[in-house]
């Protein structure tokens, strides 16, 4: 299922322009200068494996390099509460039906192009620990241990491990100021020290706010705080936003209503949980959160769109509800299929 740090992640590092800033702060810089990033593209979800695609958000990029050969830029965005030790098997497994599917679109070519597996971490338990290497996974026999890794598969994937990462190396980091208030965002969003470094981002929020589509982007960063911050978060988030914008827009992007509605989703839903199971309960706490939008945005729901909502037992659904209903002025806006 779709949750906070996903639909985050995705949304900022979905778009190309802010994928290339990722990309660029990890790769080695001789491949960063061969490649032709204005002609990256994300790839359709329709061809990514769906096999692949229970537990991960991952995004796949083309690019071309600036000879004109074709470039796969695998990106998967992590967001594991513990280390996986298995990665670098999950993440050749990807590569290899990558290049079968290309292989079959391609069938009069004789070599593959190049594919680059990254994975970004920012995880609740430090530093990210498991091995990078496909090989390390192997139990070697003997003394002559390099004799035997030579016989096993190779294989090593990026890894942009932001738990690792100083704030100033990440606020130093180039790019559009979304992906860098991103970074440290994630960084520091699972830790206790989120309320206190935000009042030190305000420049990076303004900046934010100063894109074409800041307002859009604001709303995201904070409905994103919300979902990871406690109240001293809350706090020190609507404190920098009364220090971007004026206090009437500072209030209606912060919304009274969203926060609380925020809030009170996730509390019903743990409590909930604690009588009809955990799932059930966040199902039903994310719905309710759906009903409160529509009542705040003046969107009426009648009995038989309240009884959808609140029966509905897909995450993924809901989670598509939501992000709908935050921008609603009609029912239709919410419950078409239009994209599904």
């Amino acid at each position: 299922m779709s949750g906070p740090h996903d639909l985050f992640a995705r949304y900022t590092f979905g778009h190309p322009e802010r994928a290339a800033a990722e990309l660029r702060a990890v790769l080695p810089a001789q491949v960063v200068s061969e490649v032709d990033w204005a002609s990256l593209r994300r790839e359709p979800v329709s061809v990514v494996d769906p096999e692949l695609r229970e537990t991960e958000s991952d995004l796949l990029f083309t690019a071309r390099l600036r000879t004109g050969q074709p470039l796969l830029l695998y990106v998967l965005l992590e967001h594991q509460s513990s280390v996986d030790r298995w990665m670098a098997l999950r993440m050749l497994r990807y590569v290899v039906r990558q290049v079968e599917r290309w292989r079959q679109e391609h069938p009069e070519r004789t070599r593959l192009p190049v594919i680059i597996p990254l994975v970004m971490y920012h995880g609740a338990d430090g530093a990210w620990t498991a091995p990078r290497r496909v090989e390390e996974l192997f139990e070697l026999p003997g003394e002559q241990r390099e004799q035997w890794r030579a016989l096993v598969p190779r294989f090593e994937y990026l890894l942009d491990d932001l738990t690792a990462e100083r704030e100033e190396a990440l606020r130093a980091r180039s790019g559009p100021p979304l992906a860098r208030l991103a970074w440290l965002v994630l960084r520091y969003g699972r830790t206790q020290e989120l309320a206190r470094k935000l009042p030190d981002w305000v420049a990076l929020f303004a900046q934010v706010q100063a894109d074409a589509e800041g307002a859009e982007h604001l709303v995201v960063v904070i409905r994103y705080l919300l979902w990871v911050g406690d109240k001293a978060v809350h706090t020190a988030a609507r404190r920098v936003l009364h220090s971007v914008l004026d206090e009437q827009r500072a209030e209606v992007l912060m919304g009274s209503w969203a926060e609380e509605m925020i809030e009170q989703g996730v509390q019903k839903g743990l409590a909930r949980g604690r009588q009809e199971g955990l799932q059930e309960g966040l199902l039903r706490g994310r719905a309710e959160g759906i009903l409160r939008i529509l009542t705040a945005r003046g969107v009426h729901a009648d009995e038989t769109a309240r009884q959808r909502i609140l029966t509905c037992t897909d995450m993924t659904t809901l989670d598509r509800w939501f992000d709908r209903a935050l921008n609603a002025t009609t029912l239709s806006d919410v419950l078409d299929d239009r994209a599904q």
